[in-house]
């Protein structure tokens, strides 16, 4: 299929190949401007991407810690506190002591409370007596008795000395349509014994969570917070909140170990570019992602930028187009101009002017061709006419003495009869026969003329040989003015003489001459002996025939010399046709093109 399209392409004027060329480097260079300049802006922006979320990064880091410290200084002086400790430790006591000491609680917790005053959290204490305190019941859903037997208790049980981040996501564990909640907890223990006496719960809904770095967010650049777990605990798309990615998790925890800032990952079906932060007091990984394809999107007006390229590539096209079609128009011209000459022959310079140098120079060379073609041509034309000239002169050569023998002869023959006065009138026939024929210069008569000529020479021929054999004329009268060549018929009607009526003795010959086809069409037919032509085929010329007998009754110079002269005259196409059966006789047919005396050429 390649090779036919490569075929068809070789086929194509200089104007498509030199058209189909510079498009296709057009849009090749266009695509190929176009690719590079996305590649380096997508590099760049990648570069510049990493270094500002880096800083941005850098920012939110510094935003938790903030509030990291503010939860560590409130479970500090939550630990320090004597009216605390004392609420969550002691046994039972009667109500007016029981008021008094939740309301020094209380009031304590409350001025506690203050440093995580820029935050909207919940506060909730739990003590190993049993009592509980919210510092805002409707916070949260979960009651104190559930909290108790929770697994965020059991992992801050599990680490008394550290503060620990863990997320609850109480639409996955109740079922209930509830925010996820980011709960910071801490063990409250005496250091001297390290005997564990409550636990402090600080919890802050992720919706203000995200506060946190929202700001930095847009679509296709996400932040999130994935825990040692590869647990998702807050994320500006809320979706991705609890769920696990160990590939995410491996991806930063590698970045972390190799300090590599930025990597790249397939996630959640896209390609993305991955940068995290550890955050060690969280235990916490920040993790940024960045999808290329809806960033580099943003950045890149893909219709905008197709839009601007088709219209650079098509003004180009055009400028091309018309640039290519100037230059190729001359060189166009002159293909066509040489296409016509086996039509239009030799006889048509092509015009230079105004034309470019290389097809000037082709041009100039092809007239220059044309020229000596022309002059060959008629000096060959010239040397032709004269050599069929000469071939014409010395085939009449050879019929006029050979017709001149055989009516000498016949003469000869009367006069040793005795017979003067048919001799005389012999004679007198020979004499018009040589007037139409040897005196007159040229090489064809009319029809009307070379019946005169063939019925003096028949007349000779039954002078000789009796009226045995007898002649008989049909003549179309339309065909007399039409030209043949000069004694055309006798030799056929010799030939009959001499051969046709051997063993039969007598008989007619025919002569008919009549227009057929656009066609002059002369027949001298006789019903004497014939001959046998079936297993013979055509012999000489494709006219005579090749048996020994046959070939000497047409062997005669006249009857090879009239197919050869009217091929000469009139082409191929024109000649002699023999048929003949045995006791049936022969039959000659010779065709002519319709020639009149003012179109006659040789």
């Amino acid at each position: 299929m390649m090779r036919g399209k490569l075929a068809s392409l070789k086929k194509q004027s200089l104007f498509v190949k030199l058209f189909l060329v510079t498009l296709i480097s057009i849009i090749a260079v266009s695509l190929l401007s176009v690719a590079i300049t996305i590649r380096m802006s997508e590099n760049l922006f990648l570069k510049t991407f990493s270094i500002t979320n880096e800083k941005l990064l850098g920012q939110v880091k510094s935003n938790l810690e903030s509030y990291n410290s503010a939860v560590a200084t409130s479970a500090t002086q939550i630990a320090q506190s004597g009216v605390i400790r004392n609420y969550l430790t002691s046994g039972e006591s009667d109500a007016a002591s029981m008021s008094m000491q939740t309301y020094t609680m209380t009031e304590r917790l409350k001025s506690i409370k203050s440093n995580l005053s820029a935050y909207e959290v919940g506060v909730t204490l739990i003590g190993t007596n049993g009592r509980s305190y919210t510092t805002d019941p409707w916070y949260w859903s979960m009651t104190a008795e559930e909290l108790k037997n929770h697994e965020i208790t059991k992992q801050t049980e599990a680490h008394p000395r550290q503060i620990m981040y863990q997320l609850y996501d109480g639409k996955k564990e109740s079922g209930k349509e509830e925010e996820p909640i980011l709960v910071a907890s801490k063990a409250l223990y005496q250091h001297s014994t390290g005997q564990i006496y409550g636990k402090m719960y600080v919890m802050l809904r992720d919706s203000y969570f995200q506060s946190f770095y929202e700001n930095f967010t847009s679509e296709g650049n996400d932040v999130l917070l994935m825990n040692s777990q590869g647990q998702i605990v807050s994320s500006n798309r809320s979706e991705l909140i609890g769920q696990t990615d160990a590939a995410l998790l491996h991806t930063v925890t590698e970045q972390e170990e190799s300090g590599v800032s930025s990597s790249n990952l397939s996630f959640n079906g896209s390609e993305l570019t991955v940068l995290s932060e550890y955050l060690p007091e969280f235990d916490f990984y920040l993790v940024n992602l960045l999808d290329k394809d809806i960033a580099m999107g943003d950045m890149v007006n893909v219709k905008a930028l197709t839009l601007t390229i088709m219209s650079i590539v098509l003004l180009s096209l055009i400028v091309v187009y018309l640039i290519t079609r100037k230059m190729t128009k001359s060189m166009r011209g002159l293909v066509s101009h040489m296409s016509r000459i086996p039509t239009s022959g030799f006889n048509h310079r092509v015009d230079v002017t105004k034309s470019g140098y290389e097809v000037e120079e082709l041009g100039n060379a092809f007239n220059y061709v044309l020229d000596e073609l022309n002059d060959y041509v008629d000096r060959l034309v010239e040397t032709q006419k004269q050599q069929r000239k000469a071939e014409l002169a010395a085939l009449q050569m050879q019929i006029n003495p050979h017709f001149l023998y055989n009516t000498l002869a016949s003469v000869k023959f009367l006069v040793q009869q005795g017979n003067k006065e048919k001799a005389a009138e012999t004679i007198n026939a020979l004499i018009t026969l040589l007037q139409n024929t040897v005196s007159n210069v040229q090489s064809t008569v009319t029809v009307r003329q070379e019946l005169d000529t063939l019925k003096n020479y028949i007349f000779i021929n039954h002078v000789r040989y009796g009226e045995k054999i007898r002649v008989s004329y049909f003549i179309e009268p339309d065909s007399m003015d039409y030209q043949v060549p000069k004694l055309m018929l006798q030799p056929f009607i010799e030939n009959a003489f001499f051969h046709a009526f051997n063993q039969k003795g007598e008989g007619t010959i025919f002569i008919m001459i009549s227009v057929q086809d656009e066609h002059l069409v002369c027949e001298v037919n006789d019903n004497g002996d014939g001959m046998d032509l079936g297993s013979s085929e055509s012999g000489e010329d494709g006219v005579f025939p090749k048996t020994k007998r046959n070939r000497q009754l047409f062997s005669g110079i006249g009857i090879q010399n009239v197919d050869h002269r009217l091929k000469f005259m009139y082409g191929e196409s024109y000649g002699v046709d023999i048929n003949s059966k045995l006791g049936e006789g022969t039959k000659i047919k010779i065709t002519l093109p319709l020639v009149k005396q003012d179109e006659e050429s040789i």
